[in-house]
C-alpha cells in the first residue's frame, strides 16, 4: 500500500482546502510531520484513515471532522490518491454534515457521500483516466477492506503506529495486552469455541441431571407401584437389582391372587348353576301348562280355517292364469303402438320425397345409401375448400402485418440515419465540455478562497480604520493619565515637608531630622496630594495603558490578518473577484451539466443502437415474411379453384354437398325407418294373436271355464298375502303346540313337583362378593406386575440412553475445562485463547528483537514468557526485556523513558509485521511513527535513525510526526502544520524546494 495524494476540506482543523503531496514528500524514503501541539498533525492521519474505512480511529465521533473555522457553504471532504495491490484508486468522502438551504434561511443536512475511480489507461475514449468504480459505502468498503487486508484497528496499530500505545503495552498486564492482541489478530473464534464448549458443558450437564431427575421419578414410581421403600443405603447403581427382586415378589403375589380367583370363580358357577336349573324348571312348566290351552283354542277354530284354505287355492289358481292376461294385454297394447309408429313413419317419409330428388324413380334405401357414398369424396373437397379459404384469410392478414412492420421499419431507419450525425455533433461537443470540469473544479475553488480572502481584506481594512481611531484616542487618553499622575506626584513631593511637619507634636522627635524641638514646621499649601490620591492617578494611568497596549496589539493582528488576506485575494476589488468567481462557477456549472447531457446521450445513442439493430433484424424478417405469404396466396388460389369445379358438380341445386348429403342421409334414414316399423307391426299382430291362445288355454288348466272366470276368483296382492301369512301362522301354532307336548323334558316337568327359584337366587349374592373380592385381588396383582416390569423397563432403558450421556459429559466438561484454563492438566492455566494470542505474542517479540538489538547497540532483546503470575494467577502474555550486559532478564516497566521508547518502537514494527503476515503479506510501502523520539539521547537516536533508514528499503515510505528539533536537520522533506486562529494550513519543505 502507497499513499500518493490527500485532499482535505473543511476537516479537522483546516478550514480550507489542504493538499499533502507524498511522493514528493517520500522520494527521500523519510518525511517529517511537525507543527504546534494542536495543529493537525493527527488530523492527517485521522484523514487517511476515514477515506480508507469511512470511520476515524479510536471512538471519534464522526460529526467532529467537520471544522469549526470553515465557511458554512464548503463542505467537509477528504480525497485520497493510494495504490492498493496494484491498482491506483482515488477515495473520495463527504461525511454527513449541515449546509446552508439553497433557498431560504436555516440549514439542511447533507447525506453522506463516498466516490471510488480507479485509474486506467482507456477510460472509455482512448485516453487514459479516472474511472468511476463505484458509488455505495458498503461496495466500496468491501473493496478497500479486501485490497487492504486489515480492519481498521489493525491498519490504526500498524501503518499509524501510535508510541504512547506501545509504551503502555510495554506496562500492561496480561488482560490489557489480551485486549489489544485480539483485536489485532481476531482470536474472537476462539473465544468463541471456549463459550460453545462452556454451553456444550453446560447442555450436557442439563441432560445428565435431567436422566438423574428420571431416575429420581422412576425409583418413586416404583416404591407407589410395589409399596416398599427405596434403601436408604443404595447406591443408584443398584436400582435394576432392587426393581427385580420387586417384580419377583409381585408375580409370586399375583399367582396366589390368582389361584384364590379360581376357586372364587368354581363356587360362583355353582351357585349359578343351581339358579339356572331352577328357573329351567319353572319355565317348562310354565310352557307345558300354556301349550295345552292353546291347543284346546285352535281345535275349536278348524271349521273357519278351512274355508279360507279354499278360498287360497281359488286365488292361487288365478294367479296363472292373470300372467297369461297380462301378457295378452301387453300384446294388444304393442300392436296399437307399432301400427301408429308404421303410420308415422311413412308420413315422414311422404314429406321427404316431396322435399328430395330421388336418384332413380324406383329408389330404395339401398340407392340412396348408394348416393350418399358417393358424395362423401366431395364433401371432403369442399371441407378442404373451406380450410383453404381460411388459410388465405390467415397468409392475407400475415401479409398486410409484415408489409405495415417493414413501413414501420423503413420509416424509422430514415430518421435515425438523418438524426444518427446531428447526435455524434452533440456527443463530441458535449465531450470535449465535460473534460473541462476537473480543471474548472480547481479554478472554483482557489477562486472561492480569493473571494473569501478579499472580503475579509475589505472588512478587516474597514476594522483598521476604526481601530486606528480609537487607538489615537487611547494614546492619548494614557498621555494625559501619566501626565496627571506625574504632577500629582510632583505636587506631593513639594508639599512633603507640610505632611510630616502634621505629624510633628512637641516633645517627640522628629521622622528625619530626630530634634524634639520644631521651632518653624512647615506649612501645607492651600491644594494638598495625599498618597491616596497619588494611588488613584497611577491605577488609571495603567488602566490606560494597558488599553491603549491591548489596542495595539488588536490591531497588530487586524494588520497580520489583512497582510494574509492580502497575500491570497491581492490587491484586486472584491467585485472583480465575485465577478470571476461568478463567471467560473457558471461555467464549472455548464460542464458538469454537459457532463450529465453526456451521461444522457450516451445512454441515448446506446438505446439508438439497440433500437437500430431492433429495426433492421424486423425490416428482413418483414421482407422475408411478406415473399413467403405472396407465394402460399398463390399456392392456395389455385388449389381452390381446382376444388370448386368438382364440388359444384356434386351439390347440384342444393346449397353445398353437406346440405345434400345431409338430405339424402334423412332420406336413407326414413326408408329404414319406414321398413322398420312395418316390419314391427306384422310381429306385434302375430303376437297379439298368440297371446289371446295362451290365455284360453292356461284359463283351462287352472280350471277355470273361461278366462273371466280366473279373474273375478284373483284377489288383491295385499289381501292374498294377508290371507297366505294367517293360514301358515296357524298351520306354525299347531305345529309348535304338538312340539311342545311331545318333549320329555316337558312332560318330565309336568309330572314333577313345582320349582321354586327364590331359593338358589338367594345363595347367588354371597357367592357374588366373594368373586368380585378375589378378582380385585387379582387385578391389583396384575397391575402391579405389569406396572413394575413397565417401570423396569424404564429403568434398563434409562441405564442404556445416560451412559453415553454420562461420558460423553465427562469428556465435554474436560475439554471446557482444559479451554477454559481451569483443568488441572492445564499446567500454566491459560485459556485457549490466551494460548494463541501467547504464541502470537511470541512471533511478535521475536521480529521486534531484531530491530531492538541494532537500537540499543545489541544490548537488549524482548522475550515472551508464559508462567504464572504471582498467587498462581493466569498468565501467557508476559513480556520480559533480556540484558544481554548482565545476563538477566527483568520486566520491560523497569526500562528508563529512552530505552522504553525504542523498545516500543521496536515492539511496534515486530507487530506491524507480523500483523501484514496475518493479513496475507499486503505490502505496506507508507508508514507513519507518531512522537516518542524526545526521550532518546543523540547515541539512541543515531540507532533509532538506522533501524528507520532500515525500514525505508524496497522502497517504502516511514513518516514521523515529531517536535524533537533535531529531526528537522536530520529529515530535509518536512511538512509543516500551521496553526491560526483562522484554521491550520499546510506547507511542504522538500530538498528541491530549499
Amino acid at each position: 500500500m502507497r499513499l500518493h495524494r490527500l485532499t482535505v476540506t473543511a476537516f479537522g482543523p483546516f478550514a480550507a482546502r489542504e493538499e499533502v503531496d507524498f511522493d514528493a514528500l517520500s522520494a527521500g524514503g523519510l518525511f517529517l510531520l511537525r507543527g504546534a501541539t494542536g495543529a493537525g498533525k493527527s488530523s492527517l492521519l485521522d484523514a487517511v484513515c476515514y477515506a480508507l474505512y469511512g470511520e476515524l480511529p479510536g471512538t471519534r465521533r464522526a460529526n467532529r471532522m467537520r471544522s469549526d473555522h470553515a465557511d458554512p457553504a464548503v463542505l467537509t471532504e477528504v480525497r485520497l490518491e493510494v495504490t492498493l495491490g496494484g491498482r491506483r484508486l482515488e477515495i473520495t468522502r463527504l461525511p454527513e454534515q449541515p449546509r446552508p438551504k439553497k433557498r431560504g434561511a436555516g440549514f439542511t443536512t447533507e447525506k453522506p457521500q463516498t466516490l471510488l475511480r480507479e485509474w486506467s489507461a482507456d477510460a472509455g475514449d482512448g485516453a487514459p483516466g479516472w474511472r468511476a468504480a463505484s458509488r455505495s459505502h458498503q461496495e466500496t468498503g468491501e473493496e478497500l477492506l479486501r485490497l487492504v487486508g486489515m480492519s481498521r484497528d489493525q491498519f490504526c496499530q500498524v501503518v499509524l503506529l501510535p508510541q504512547g500505545d506501545f509504551a503502555r503495552f510495554l506496562r500492561a498486564d496480561a488482560g490489557q495486552r489480551a485486549e489489544l492482541l485480539g483485536k489485532l489478530f481476531d482470536t474472537e473464534r476462539f473465544r468463541l469455541l471456549e463459550g460453545w464448549l462452556g454451553e456444550r458443558r453446560r447442555e450436557q450437564e442439563a441432560a445428565v441431571q435431567a436422566d438423574q431427575h428420571r431416575l429420581r421419578e422412576l425409583i418413586s414410581r416404583t416404591e407407589q407401584a410395589a409399596g416398599a421403600g427405596w434403601p436408604a443405603d443404595a447406591a443408584p447403581e443398584q436400582a435394576l437389582g432392587w426393581a427385580a427382586v420387586l417384580r419377583a415378589d409381585a408375580a409370586e403375589a399375583g399367582t396366589v391372587r390368582a389361584a384364590a380367583l379360581a376357586a372364587a370363580e368354581q363356587r360362583h358357577a355353582a351357585a349359578q348353576q343351581a339358579l339356572t336349573e331352577a328357573q329351567e324348571l319353572a319355565h317348562r312348566q310354565a310352557e307345558h301348562a300354556a301349550a295345552a290351552e292353546r291347543c284346546a283354542r285352535l281345535t275349536a277354530e278348524q271349521p273357519r280355517e278351512a274355508a279360507e284354505h279354499e278360498r287360497l287355492t281359488l286365488a292361487q289358481a288365478s294367479l296363472t292364469v292373470a300372467s297369461a292376461h297380462r301378457q295378452h294385454a301387453q300384446a294388444a297394447a304393442a300392436r296399437q303402438a307399432a301400427d301408429e309408429a308404421e303410420q308415422a313413419a311413412r308420413a315422414r317419409l311422404a314429406r321427404l320425397t316431396a322435399r328430395t330428388p330421388l336418384p332413380a324413380p324406383d329408389a330404395d334405401e339401398a340407392a340412396v345409401r348408394a348416393a350418399l357414398g358417393r358424395l362423401e369424396a366431395a364433401a371432403a373437397d369442399e371441407r378442404r375448400a373451406t380450410a383453404l379459404a381460411a388459410e388465405e384469410r390467415r397468409e392475407a392478414a400475415e401479409r398486410r402485418q409484415a408489409e405495415e412492420i417493414a413501413d414501420e421499419a423503413d420509416r424509422w431507419l430514415a430518421e435515425h440515419q438523418a438524426a444518427d450525425a446531428e447526435h455524434r455533433q452533440d456527443e463530441e461537443r458535449l465531450r470535449a465540455a465535460a473534460l473541462r470540469a476537473e480543471q474548472l473544479t480547481a479554478q472554483r475553488a482557489e477562486a472561492e478562497q480569493q473571494h473569501r480572502a478579499g472580503q475579509r481584506r475589505d472588512a478587516v481594512r474597514e476594522r483598521i480604520g476604526l481601530f486606528e481611531q480609537d487607538l489615537s484616542r487611547l494614546r492619548q487618553d494614557a498621555l494625559d493619565a501619566r501626565e496627571h499622575t506625574l504632577d500629582l506626584r510632583a505636587r506631593r513631593l513639594d508639599g512633603m515637608a507640610a505632611e510630616l511637619a502634621a505629624g510633628l507634636a512637641p516633645g517627640e522627635p522628629c521622622l528625619v531630622c530626630g530634634a524634639a524641638e520644631h521651632p518653624a514646621p512647615a506649612a501645607s499649601a492651600a491644594d494638598p496630594v495625599s498618597a491616596d490620591d497619588e494611588r488613584s492617578a497611577a491605577t488609571a494611568q495603567l488602566l490606560a495603558e494597558s488599553l491603549h497596549t491591548r489596542a495595539e496589539q488588536a490591531l497588530t493582528e487586524l494588520r497580520v490578518q489583512e497582510a494574509a488576506a492580502t497575500a491570497s485575494a491581492g490587491e484586486q476589488p472584491v467585485a472583480e473577484l465575485a465577478a470571476h468567481l461568478a463567471e467560473l462557477v457558471g461555467q464549472h456549472r455548464a460542464a458538469l451539466h454537459a457532463g450529465e447531457q453526456l451521461t444522457v446521450l450516451l445512454q441515448q445513442r446506446e438505446q439508438d443502437e439497440r433500437r437500430l439493430r431492433q429495426h433492421t433484424d424486423q425490416l428482413h424478417e418483414a421482407r422475408e415474411r411478406i415473399a413467403s405469404c405472396s407465394a402460399a396466396l398463390e399456392r392456395l388460389a389455385a388449389e381452390r379453384a381446382e376444388l370448386a369445379g368438382r364440388i359444384a358438380e356434386a351439390k347440384g341445386d342444393a346449397p353445398s354437398v353437406a346440405a345434400r348429403a345431409t338430405a339424402l342421409a334423412a332420406l336413407a334414414d326414413a326408408l329404414a325407418a319406414t321398413a322398420q316399423a312395418a316390419r314391427t307391426a306384422e310381429q306385434a299382430a302375430a303376437h297379439q294373436r298368440e297371446a289371446a291362445a295362451e290365455l284360453a288355454r292356461t284359463a283351462t288348466a287352472a280350471g277355470f271355464a273361461a278366462p273371466e272366470q280366473a279373474v273375478a276368483a284373483a284377489l288383491p296382492p295385499e289381501e292374498l298375502a294377508e290371507l297366505r301369512r294367517r293360514l301358515e301362522q296357524r298351520a306354525a301354532e299347531h305345529r309348535a303346540v304338538e312340539q311342545i307336548l311331545a318333549r320329555i323334558a316337558q312332560l318330565a316337568a309336568a309330572a314333577a313337583p313345582p320349582a321354586d327359584p327364590s331359593a338358589a337366587r338367594s345363595a347367588l349374592p354371597a357367592a357374588t362378593d366373594a368373586l368380585r373380592a378375589a378378582s380385585a385381588a387379582e387385578h391389583t396383582a396384575r397391575e402391579r406386575v405389569a406396572a413394575l416390569r413397565s417401570l423396569g423397563a424404564g429403568l434398563a432403558a434409562l441405564a442404556r440412553e445416560a451412559a453415553p450421556r454420562l461420558a460423553a459429559f465427562g469428556e465435554i466438561s474436560r475439554l471446557a475445562q482444559l479451554t477454559g484454563g481451569t483443568s488441572g492438566d492445564n499446567r500454566l492455566k491459560m485459556r485457549l485463547e490466551s494460548y494463541v494470542l501467547a504464541a502470537r505474542l511470541e512471533q511478535v517479540a521475536a521480529a521486534a528483537s531484531a530491530r531492538l538489538l541494532r537500537m540499543s547497540g545489541g544490548r537488549y532483546t524482548l522475550v515472551h514468557s508464559d508462567e504464572r503470575g504471582p498467587g498462581g494467577r493466569r498468565s501467557g502474555l508476559s513480556l520480559l526485556v533480556v540484558d544481554s550486559w548482565t545476563g538477566t532478564e527483568r520486566d520491560t516497566a523497569t526500562l528508563s523513558g529512552g530505552e522504553s521508547f525504542f523498545a516500543s518502537l521496536a515492539l511496534a514494527l515486530g507487530l506491524a509485521d507480523v500483523v501484514t503476515d496475518e493479513a496475507g503479506g499486503m505490502p505496506l510501502d507508507t508508514l507513519f511513527i507518531d512522537e516518542g523520539f524526545g526521550t532518546l539521547d543523540e547515541q539512541a537516536l543515531e540507532e533509532v535513525m538506522d533501524v528507520l533508514d532500515g525500514l525505508r528499503e524496497r522502497d517504502r515510505a516511514v513518516g514521523i510526526v515529531s517536535h524533537v528539533p533535531d529531526l528537522r536537520q536530520r529529515i530535509p522533506a518536512q511538512l509543516l502544520v500551521h496553526k491560526t486562529r483562522h484554521g491550520s494550513t499546510l506547507r511542504p519543505t522538500t530538498p528541491e524546494a530549499g
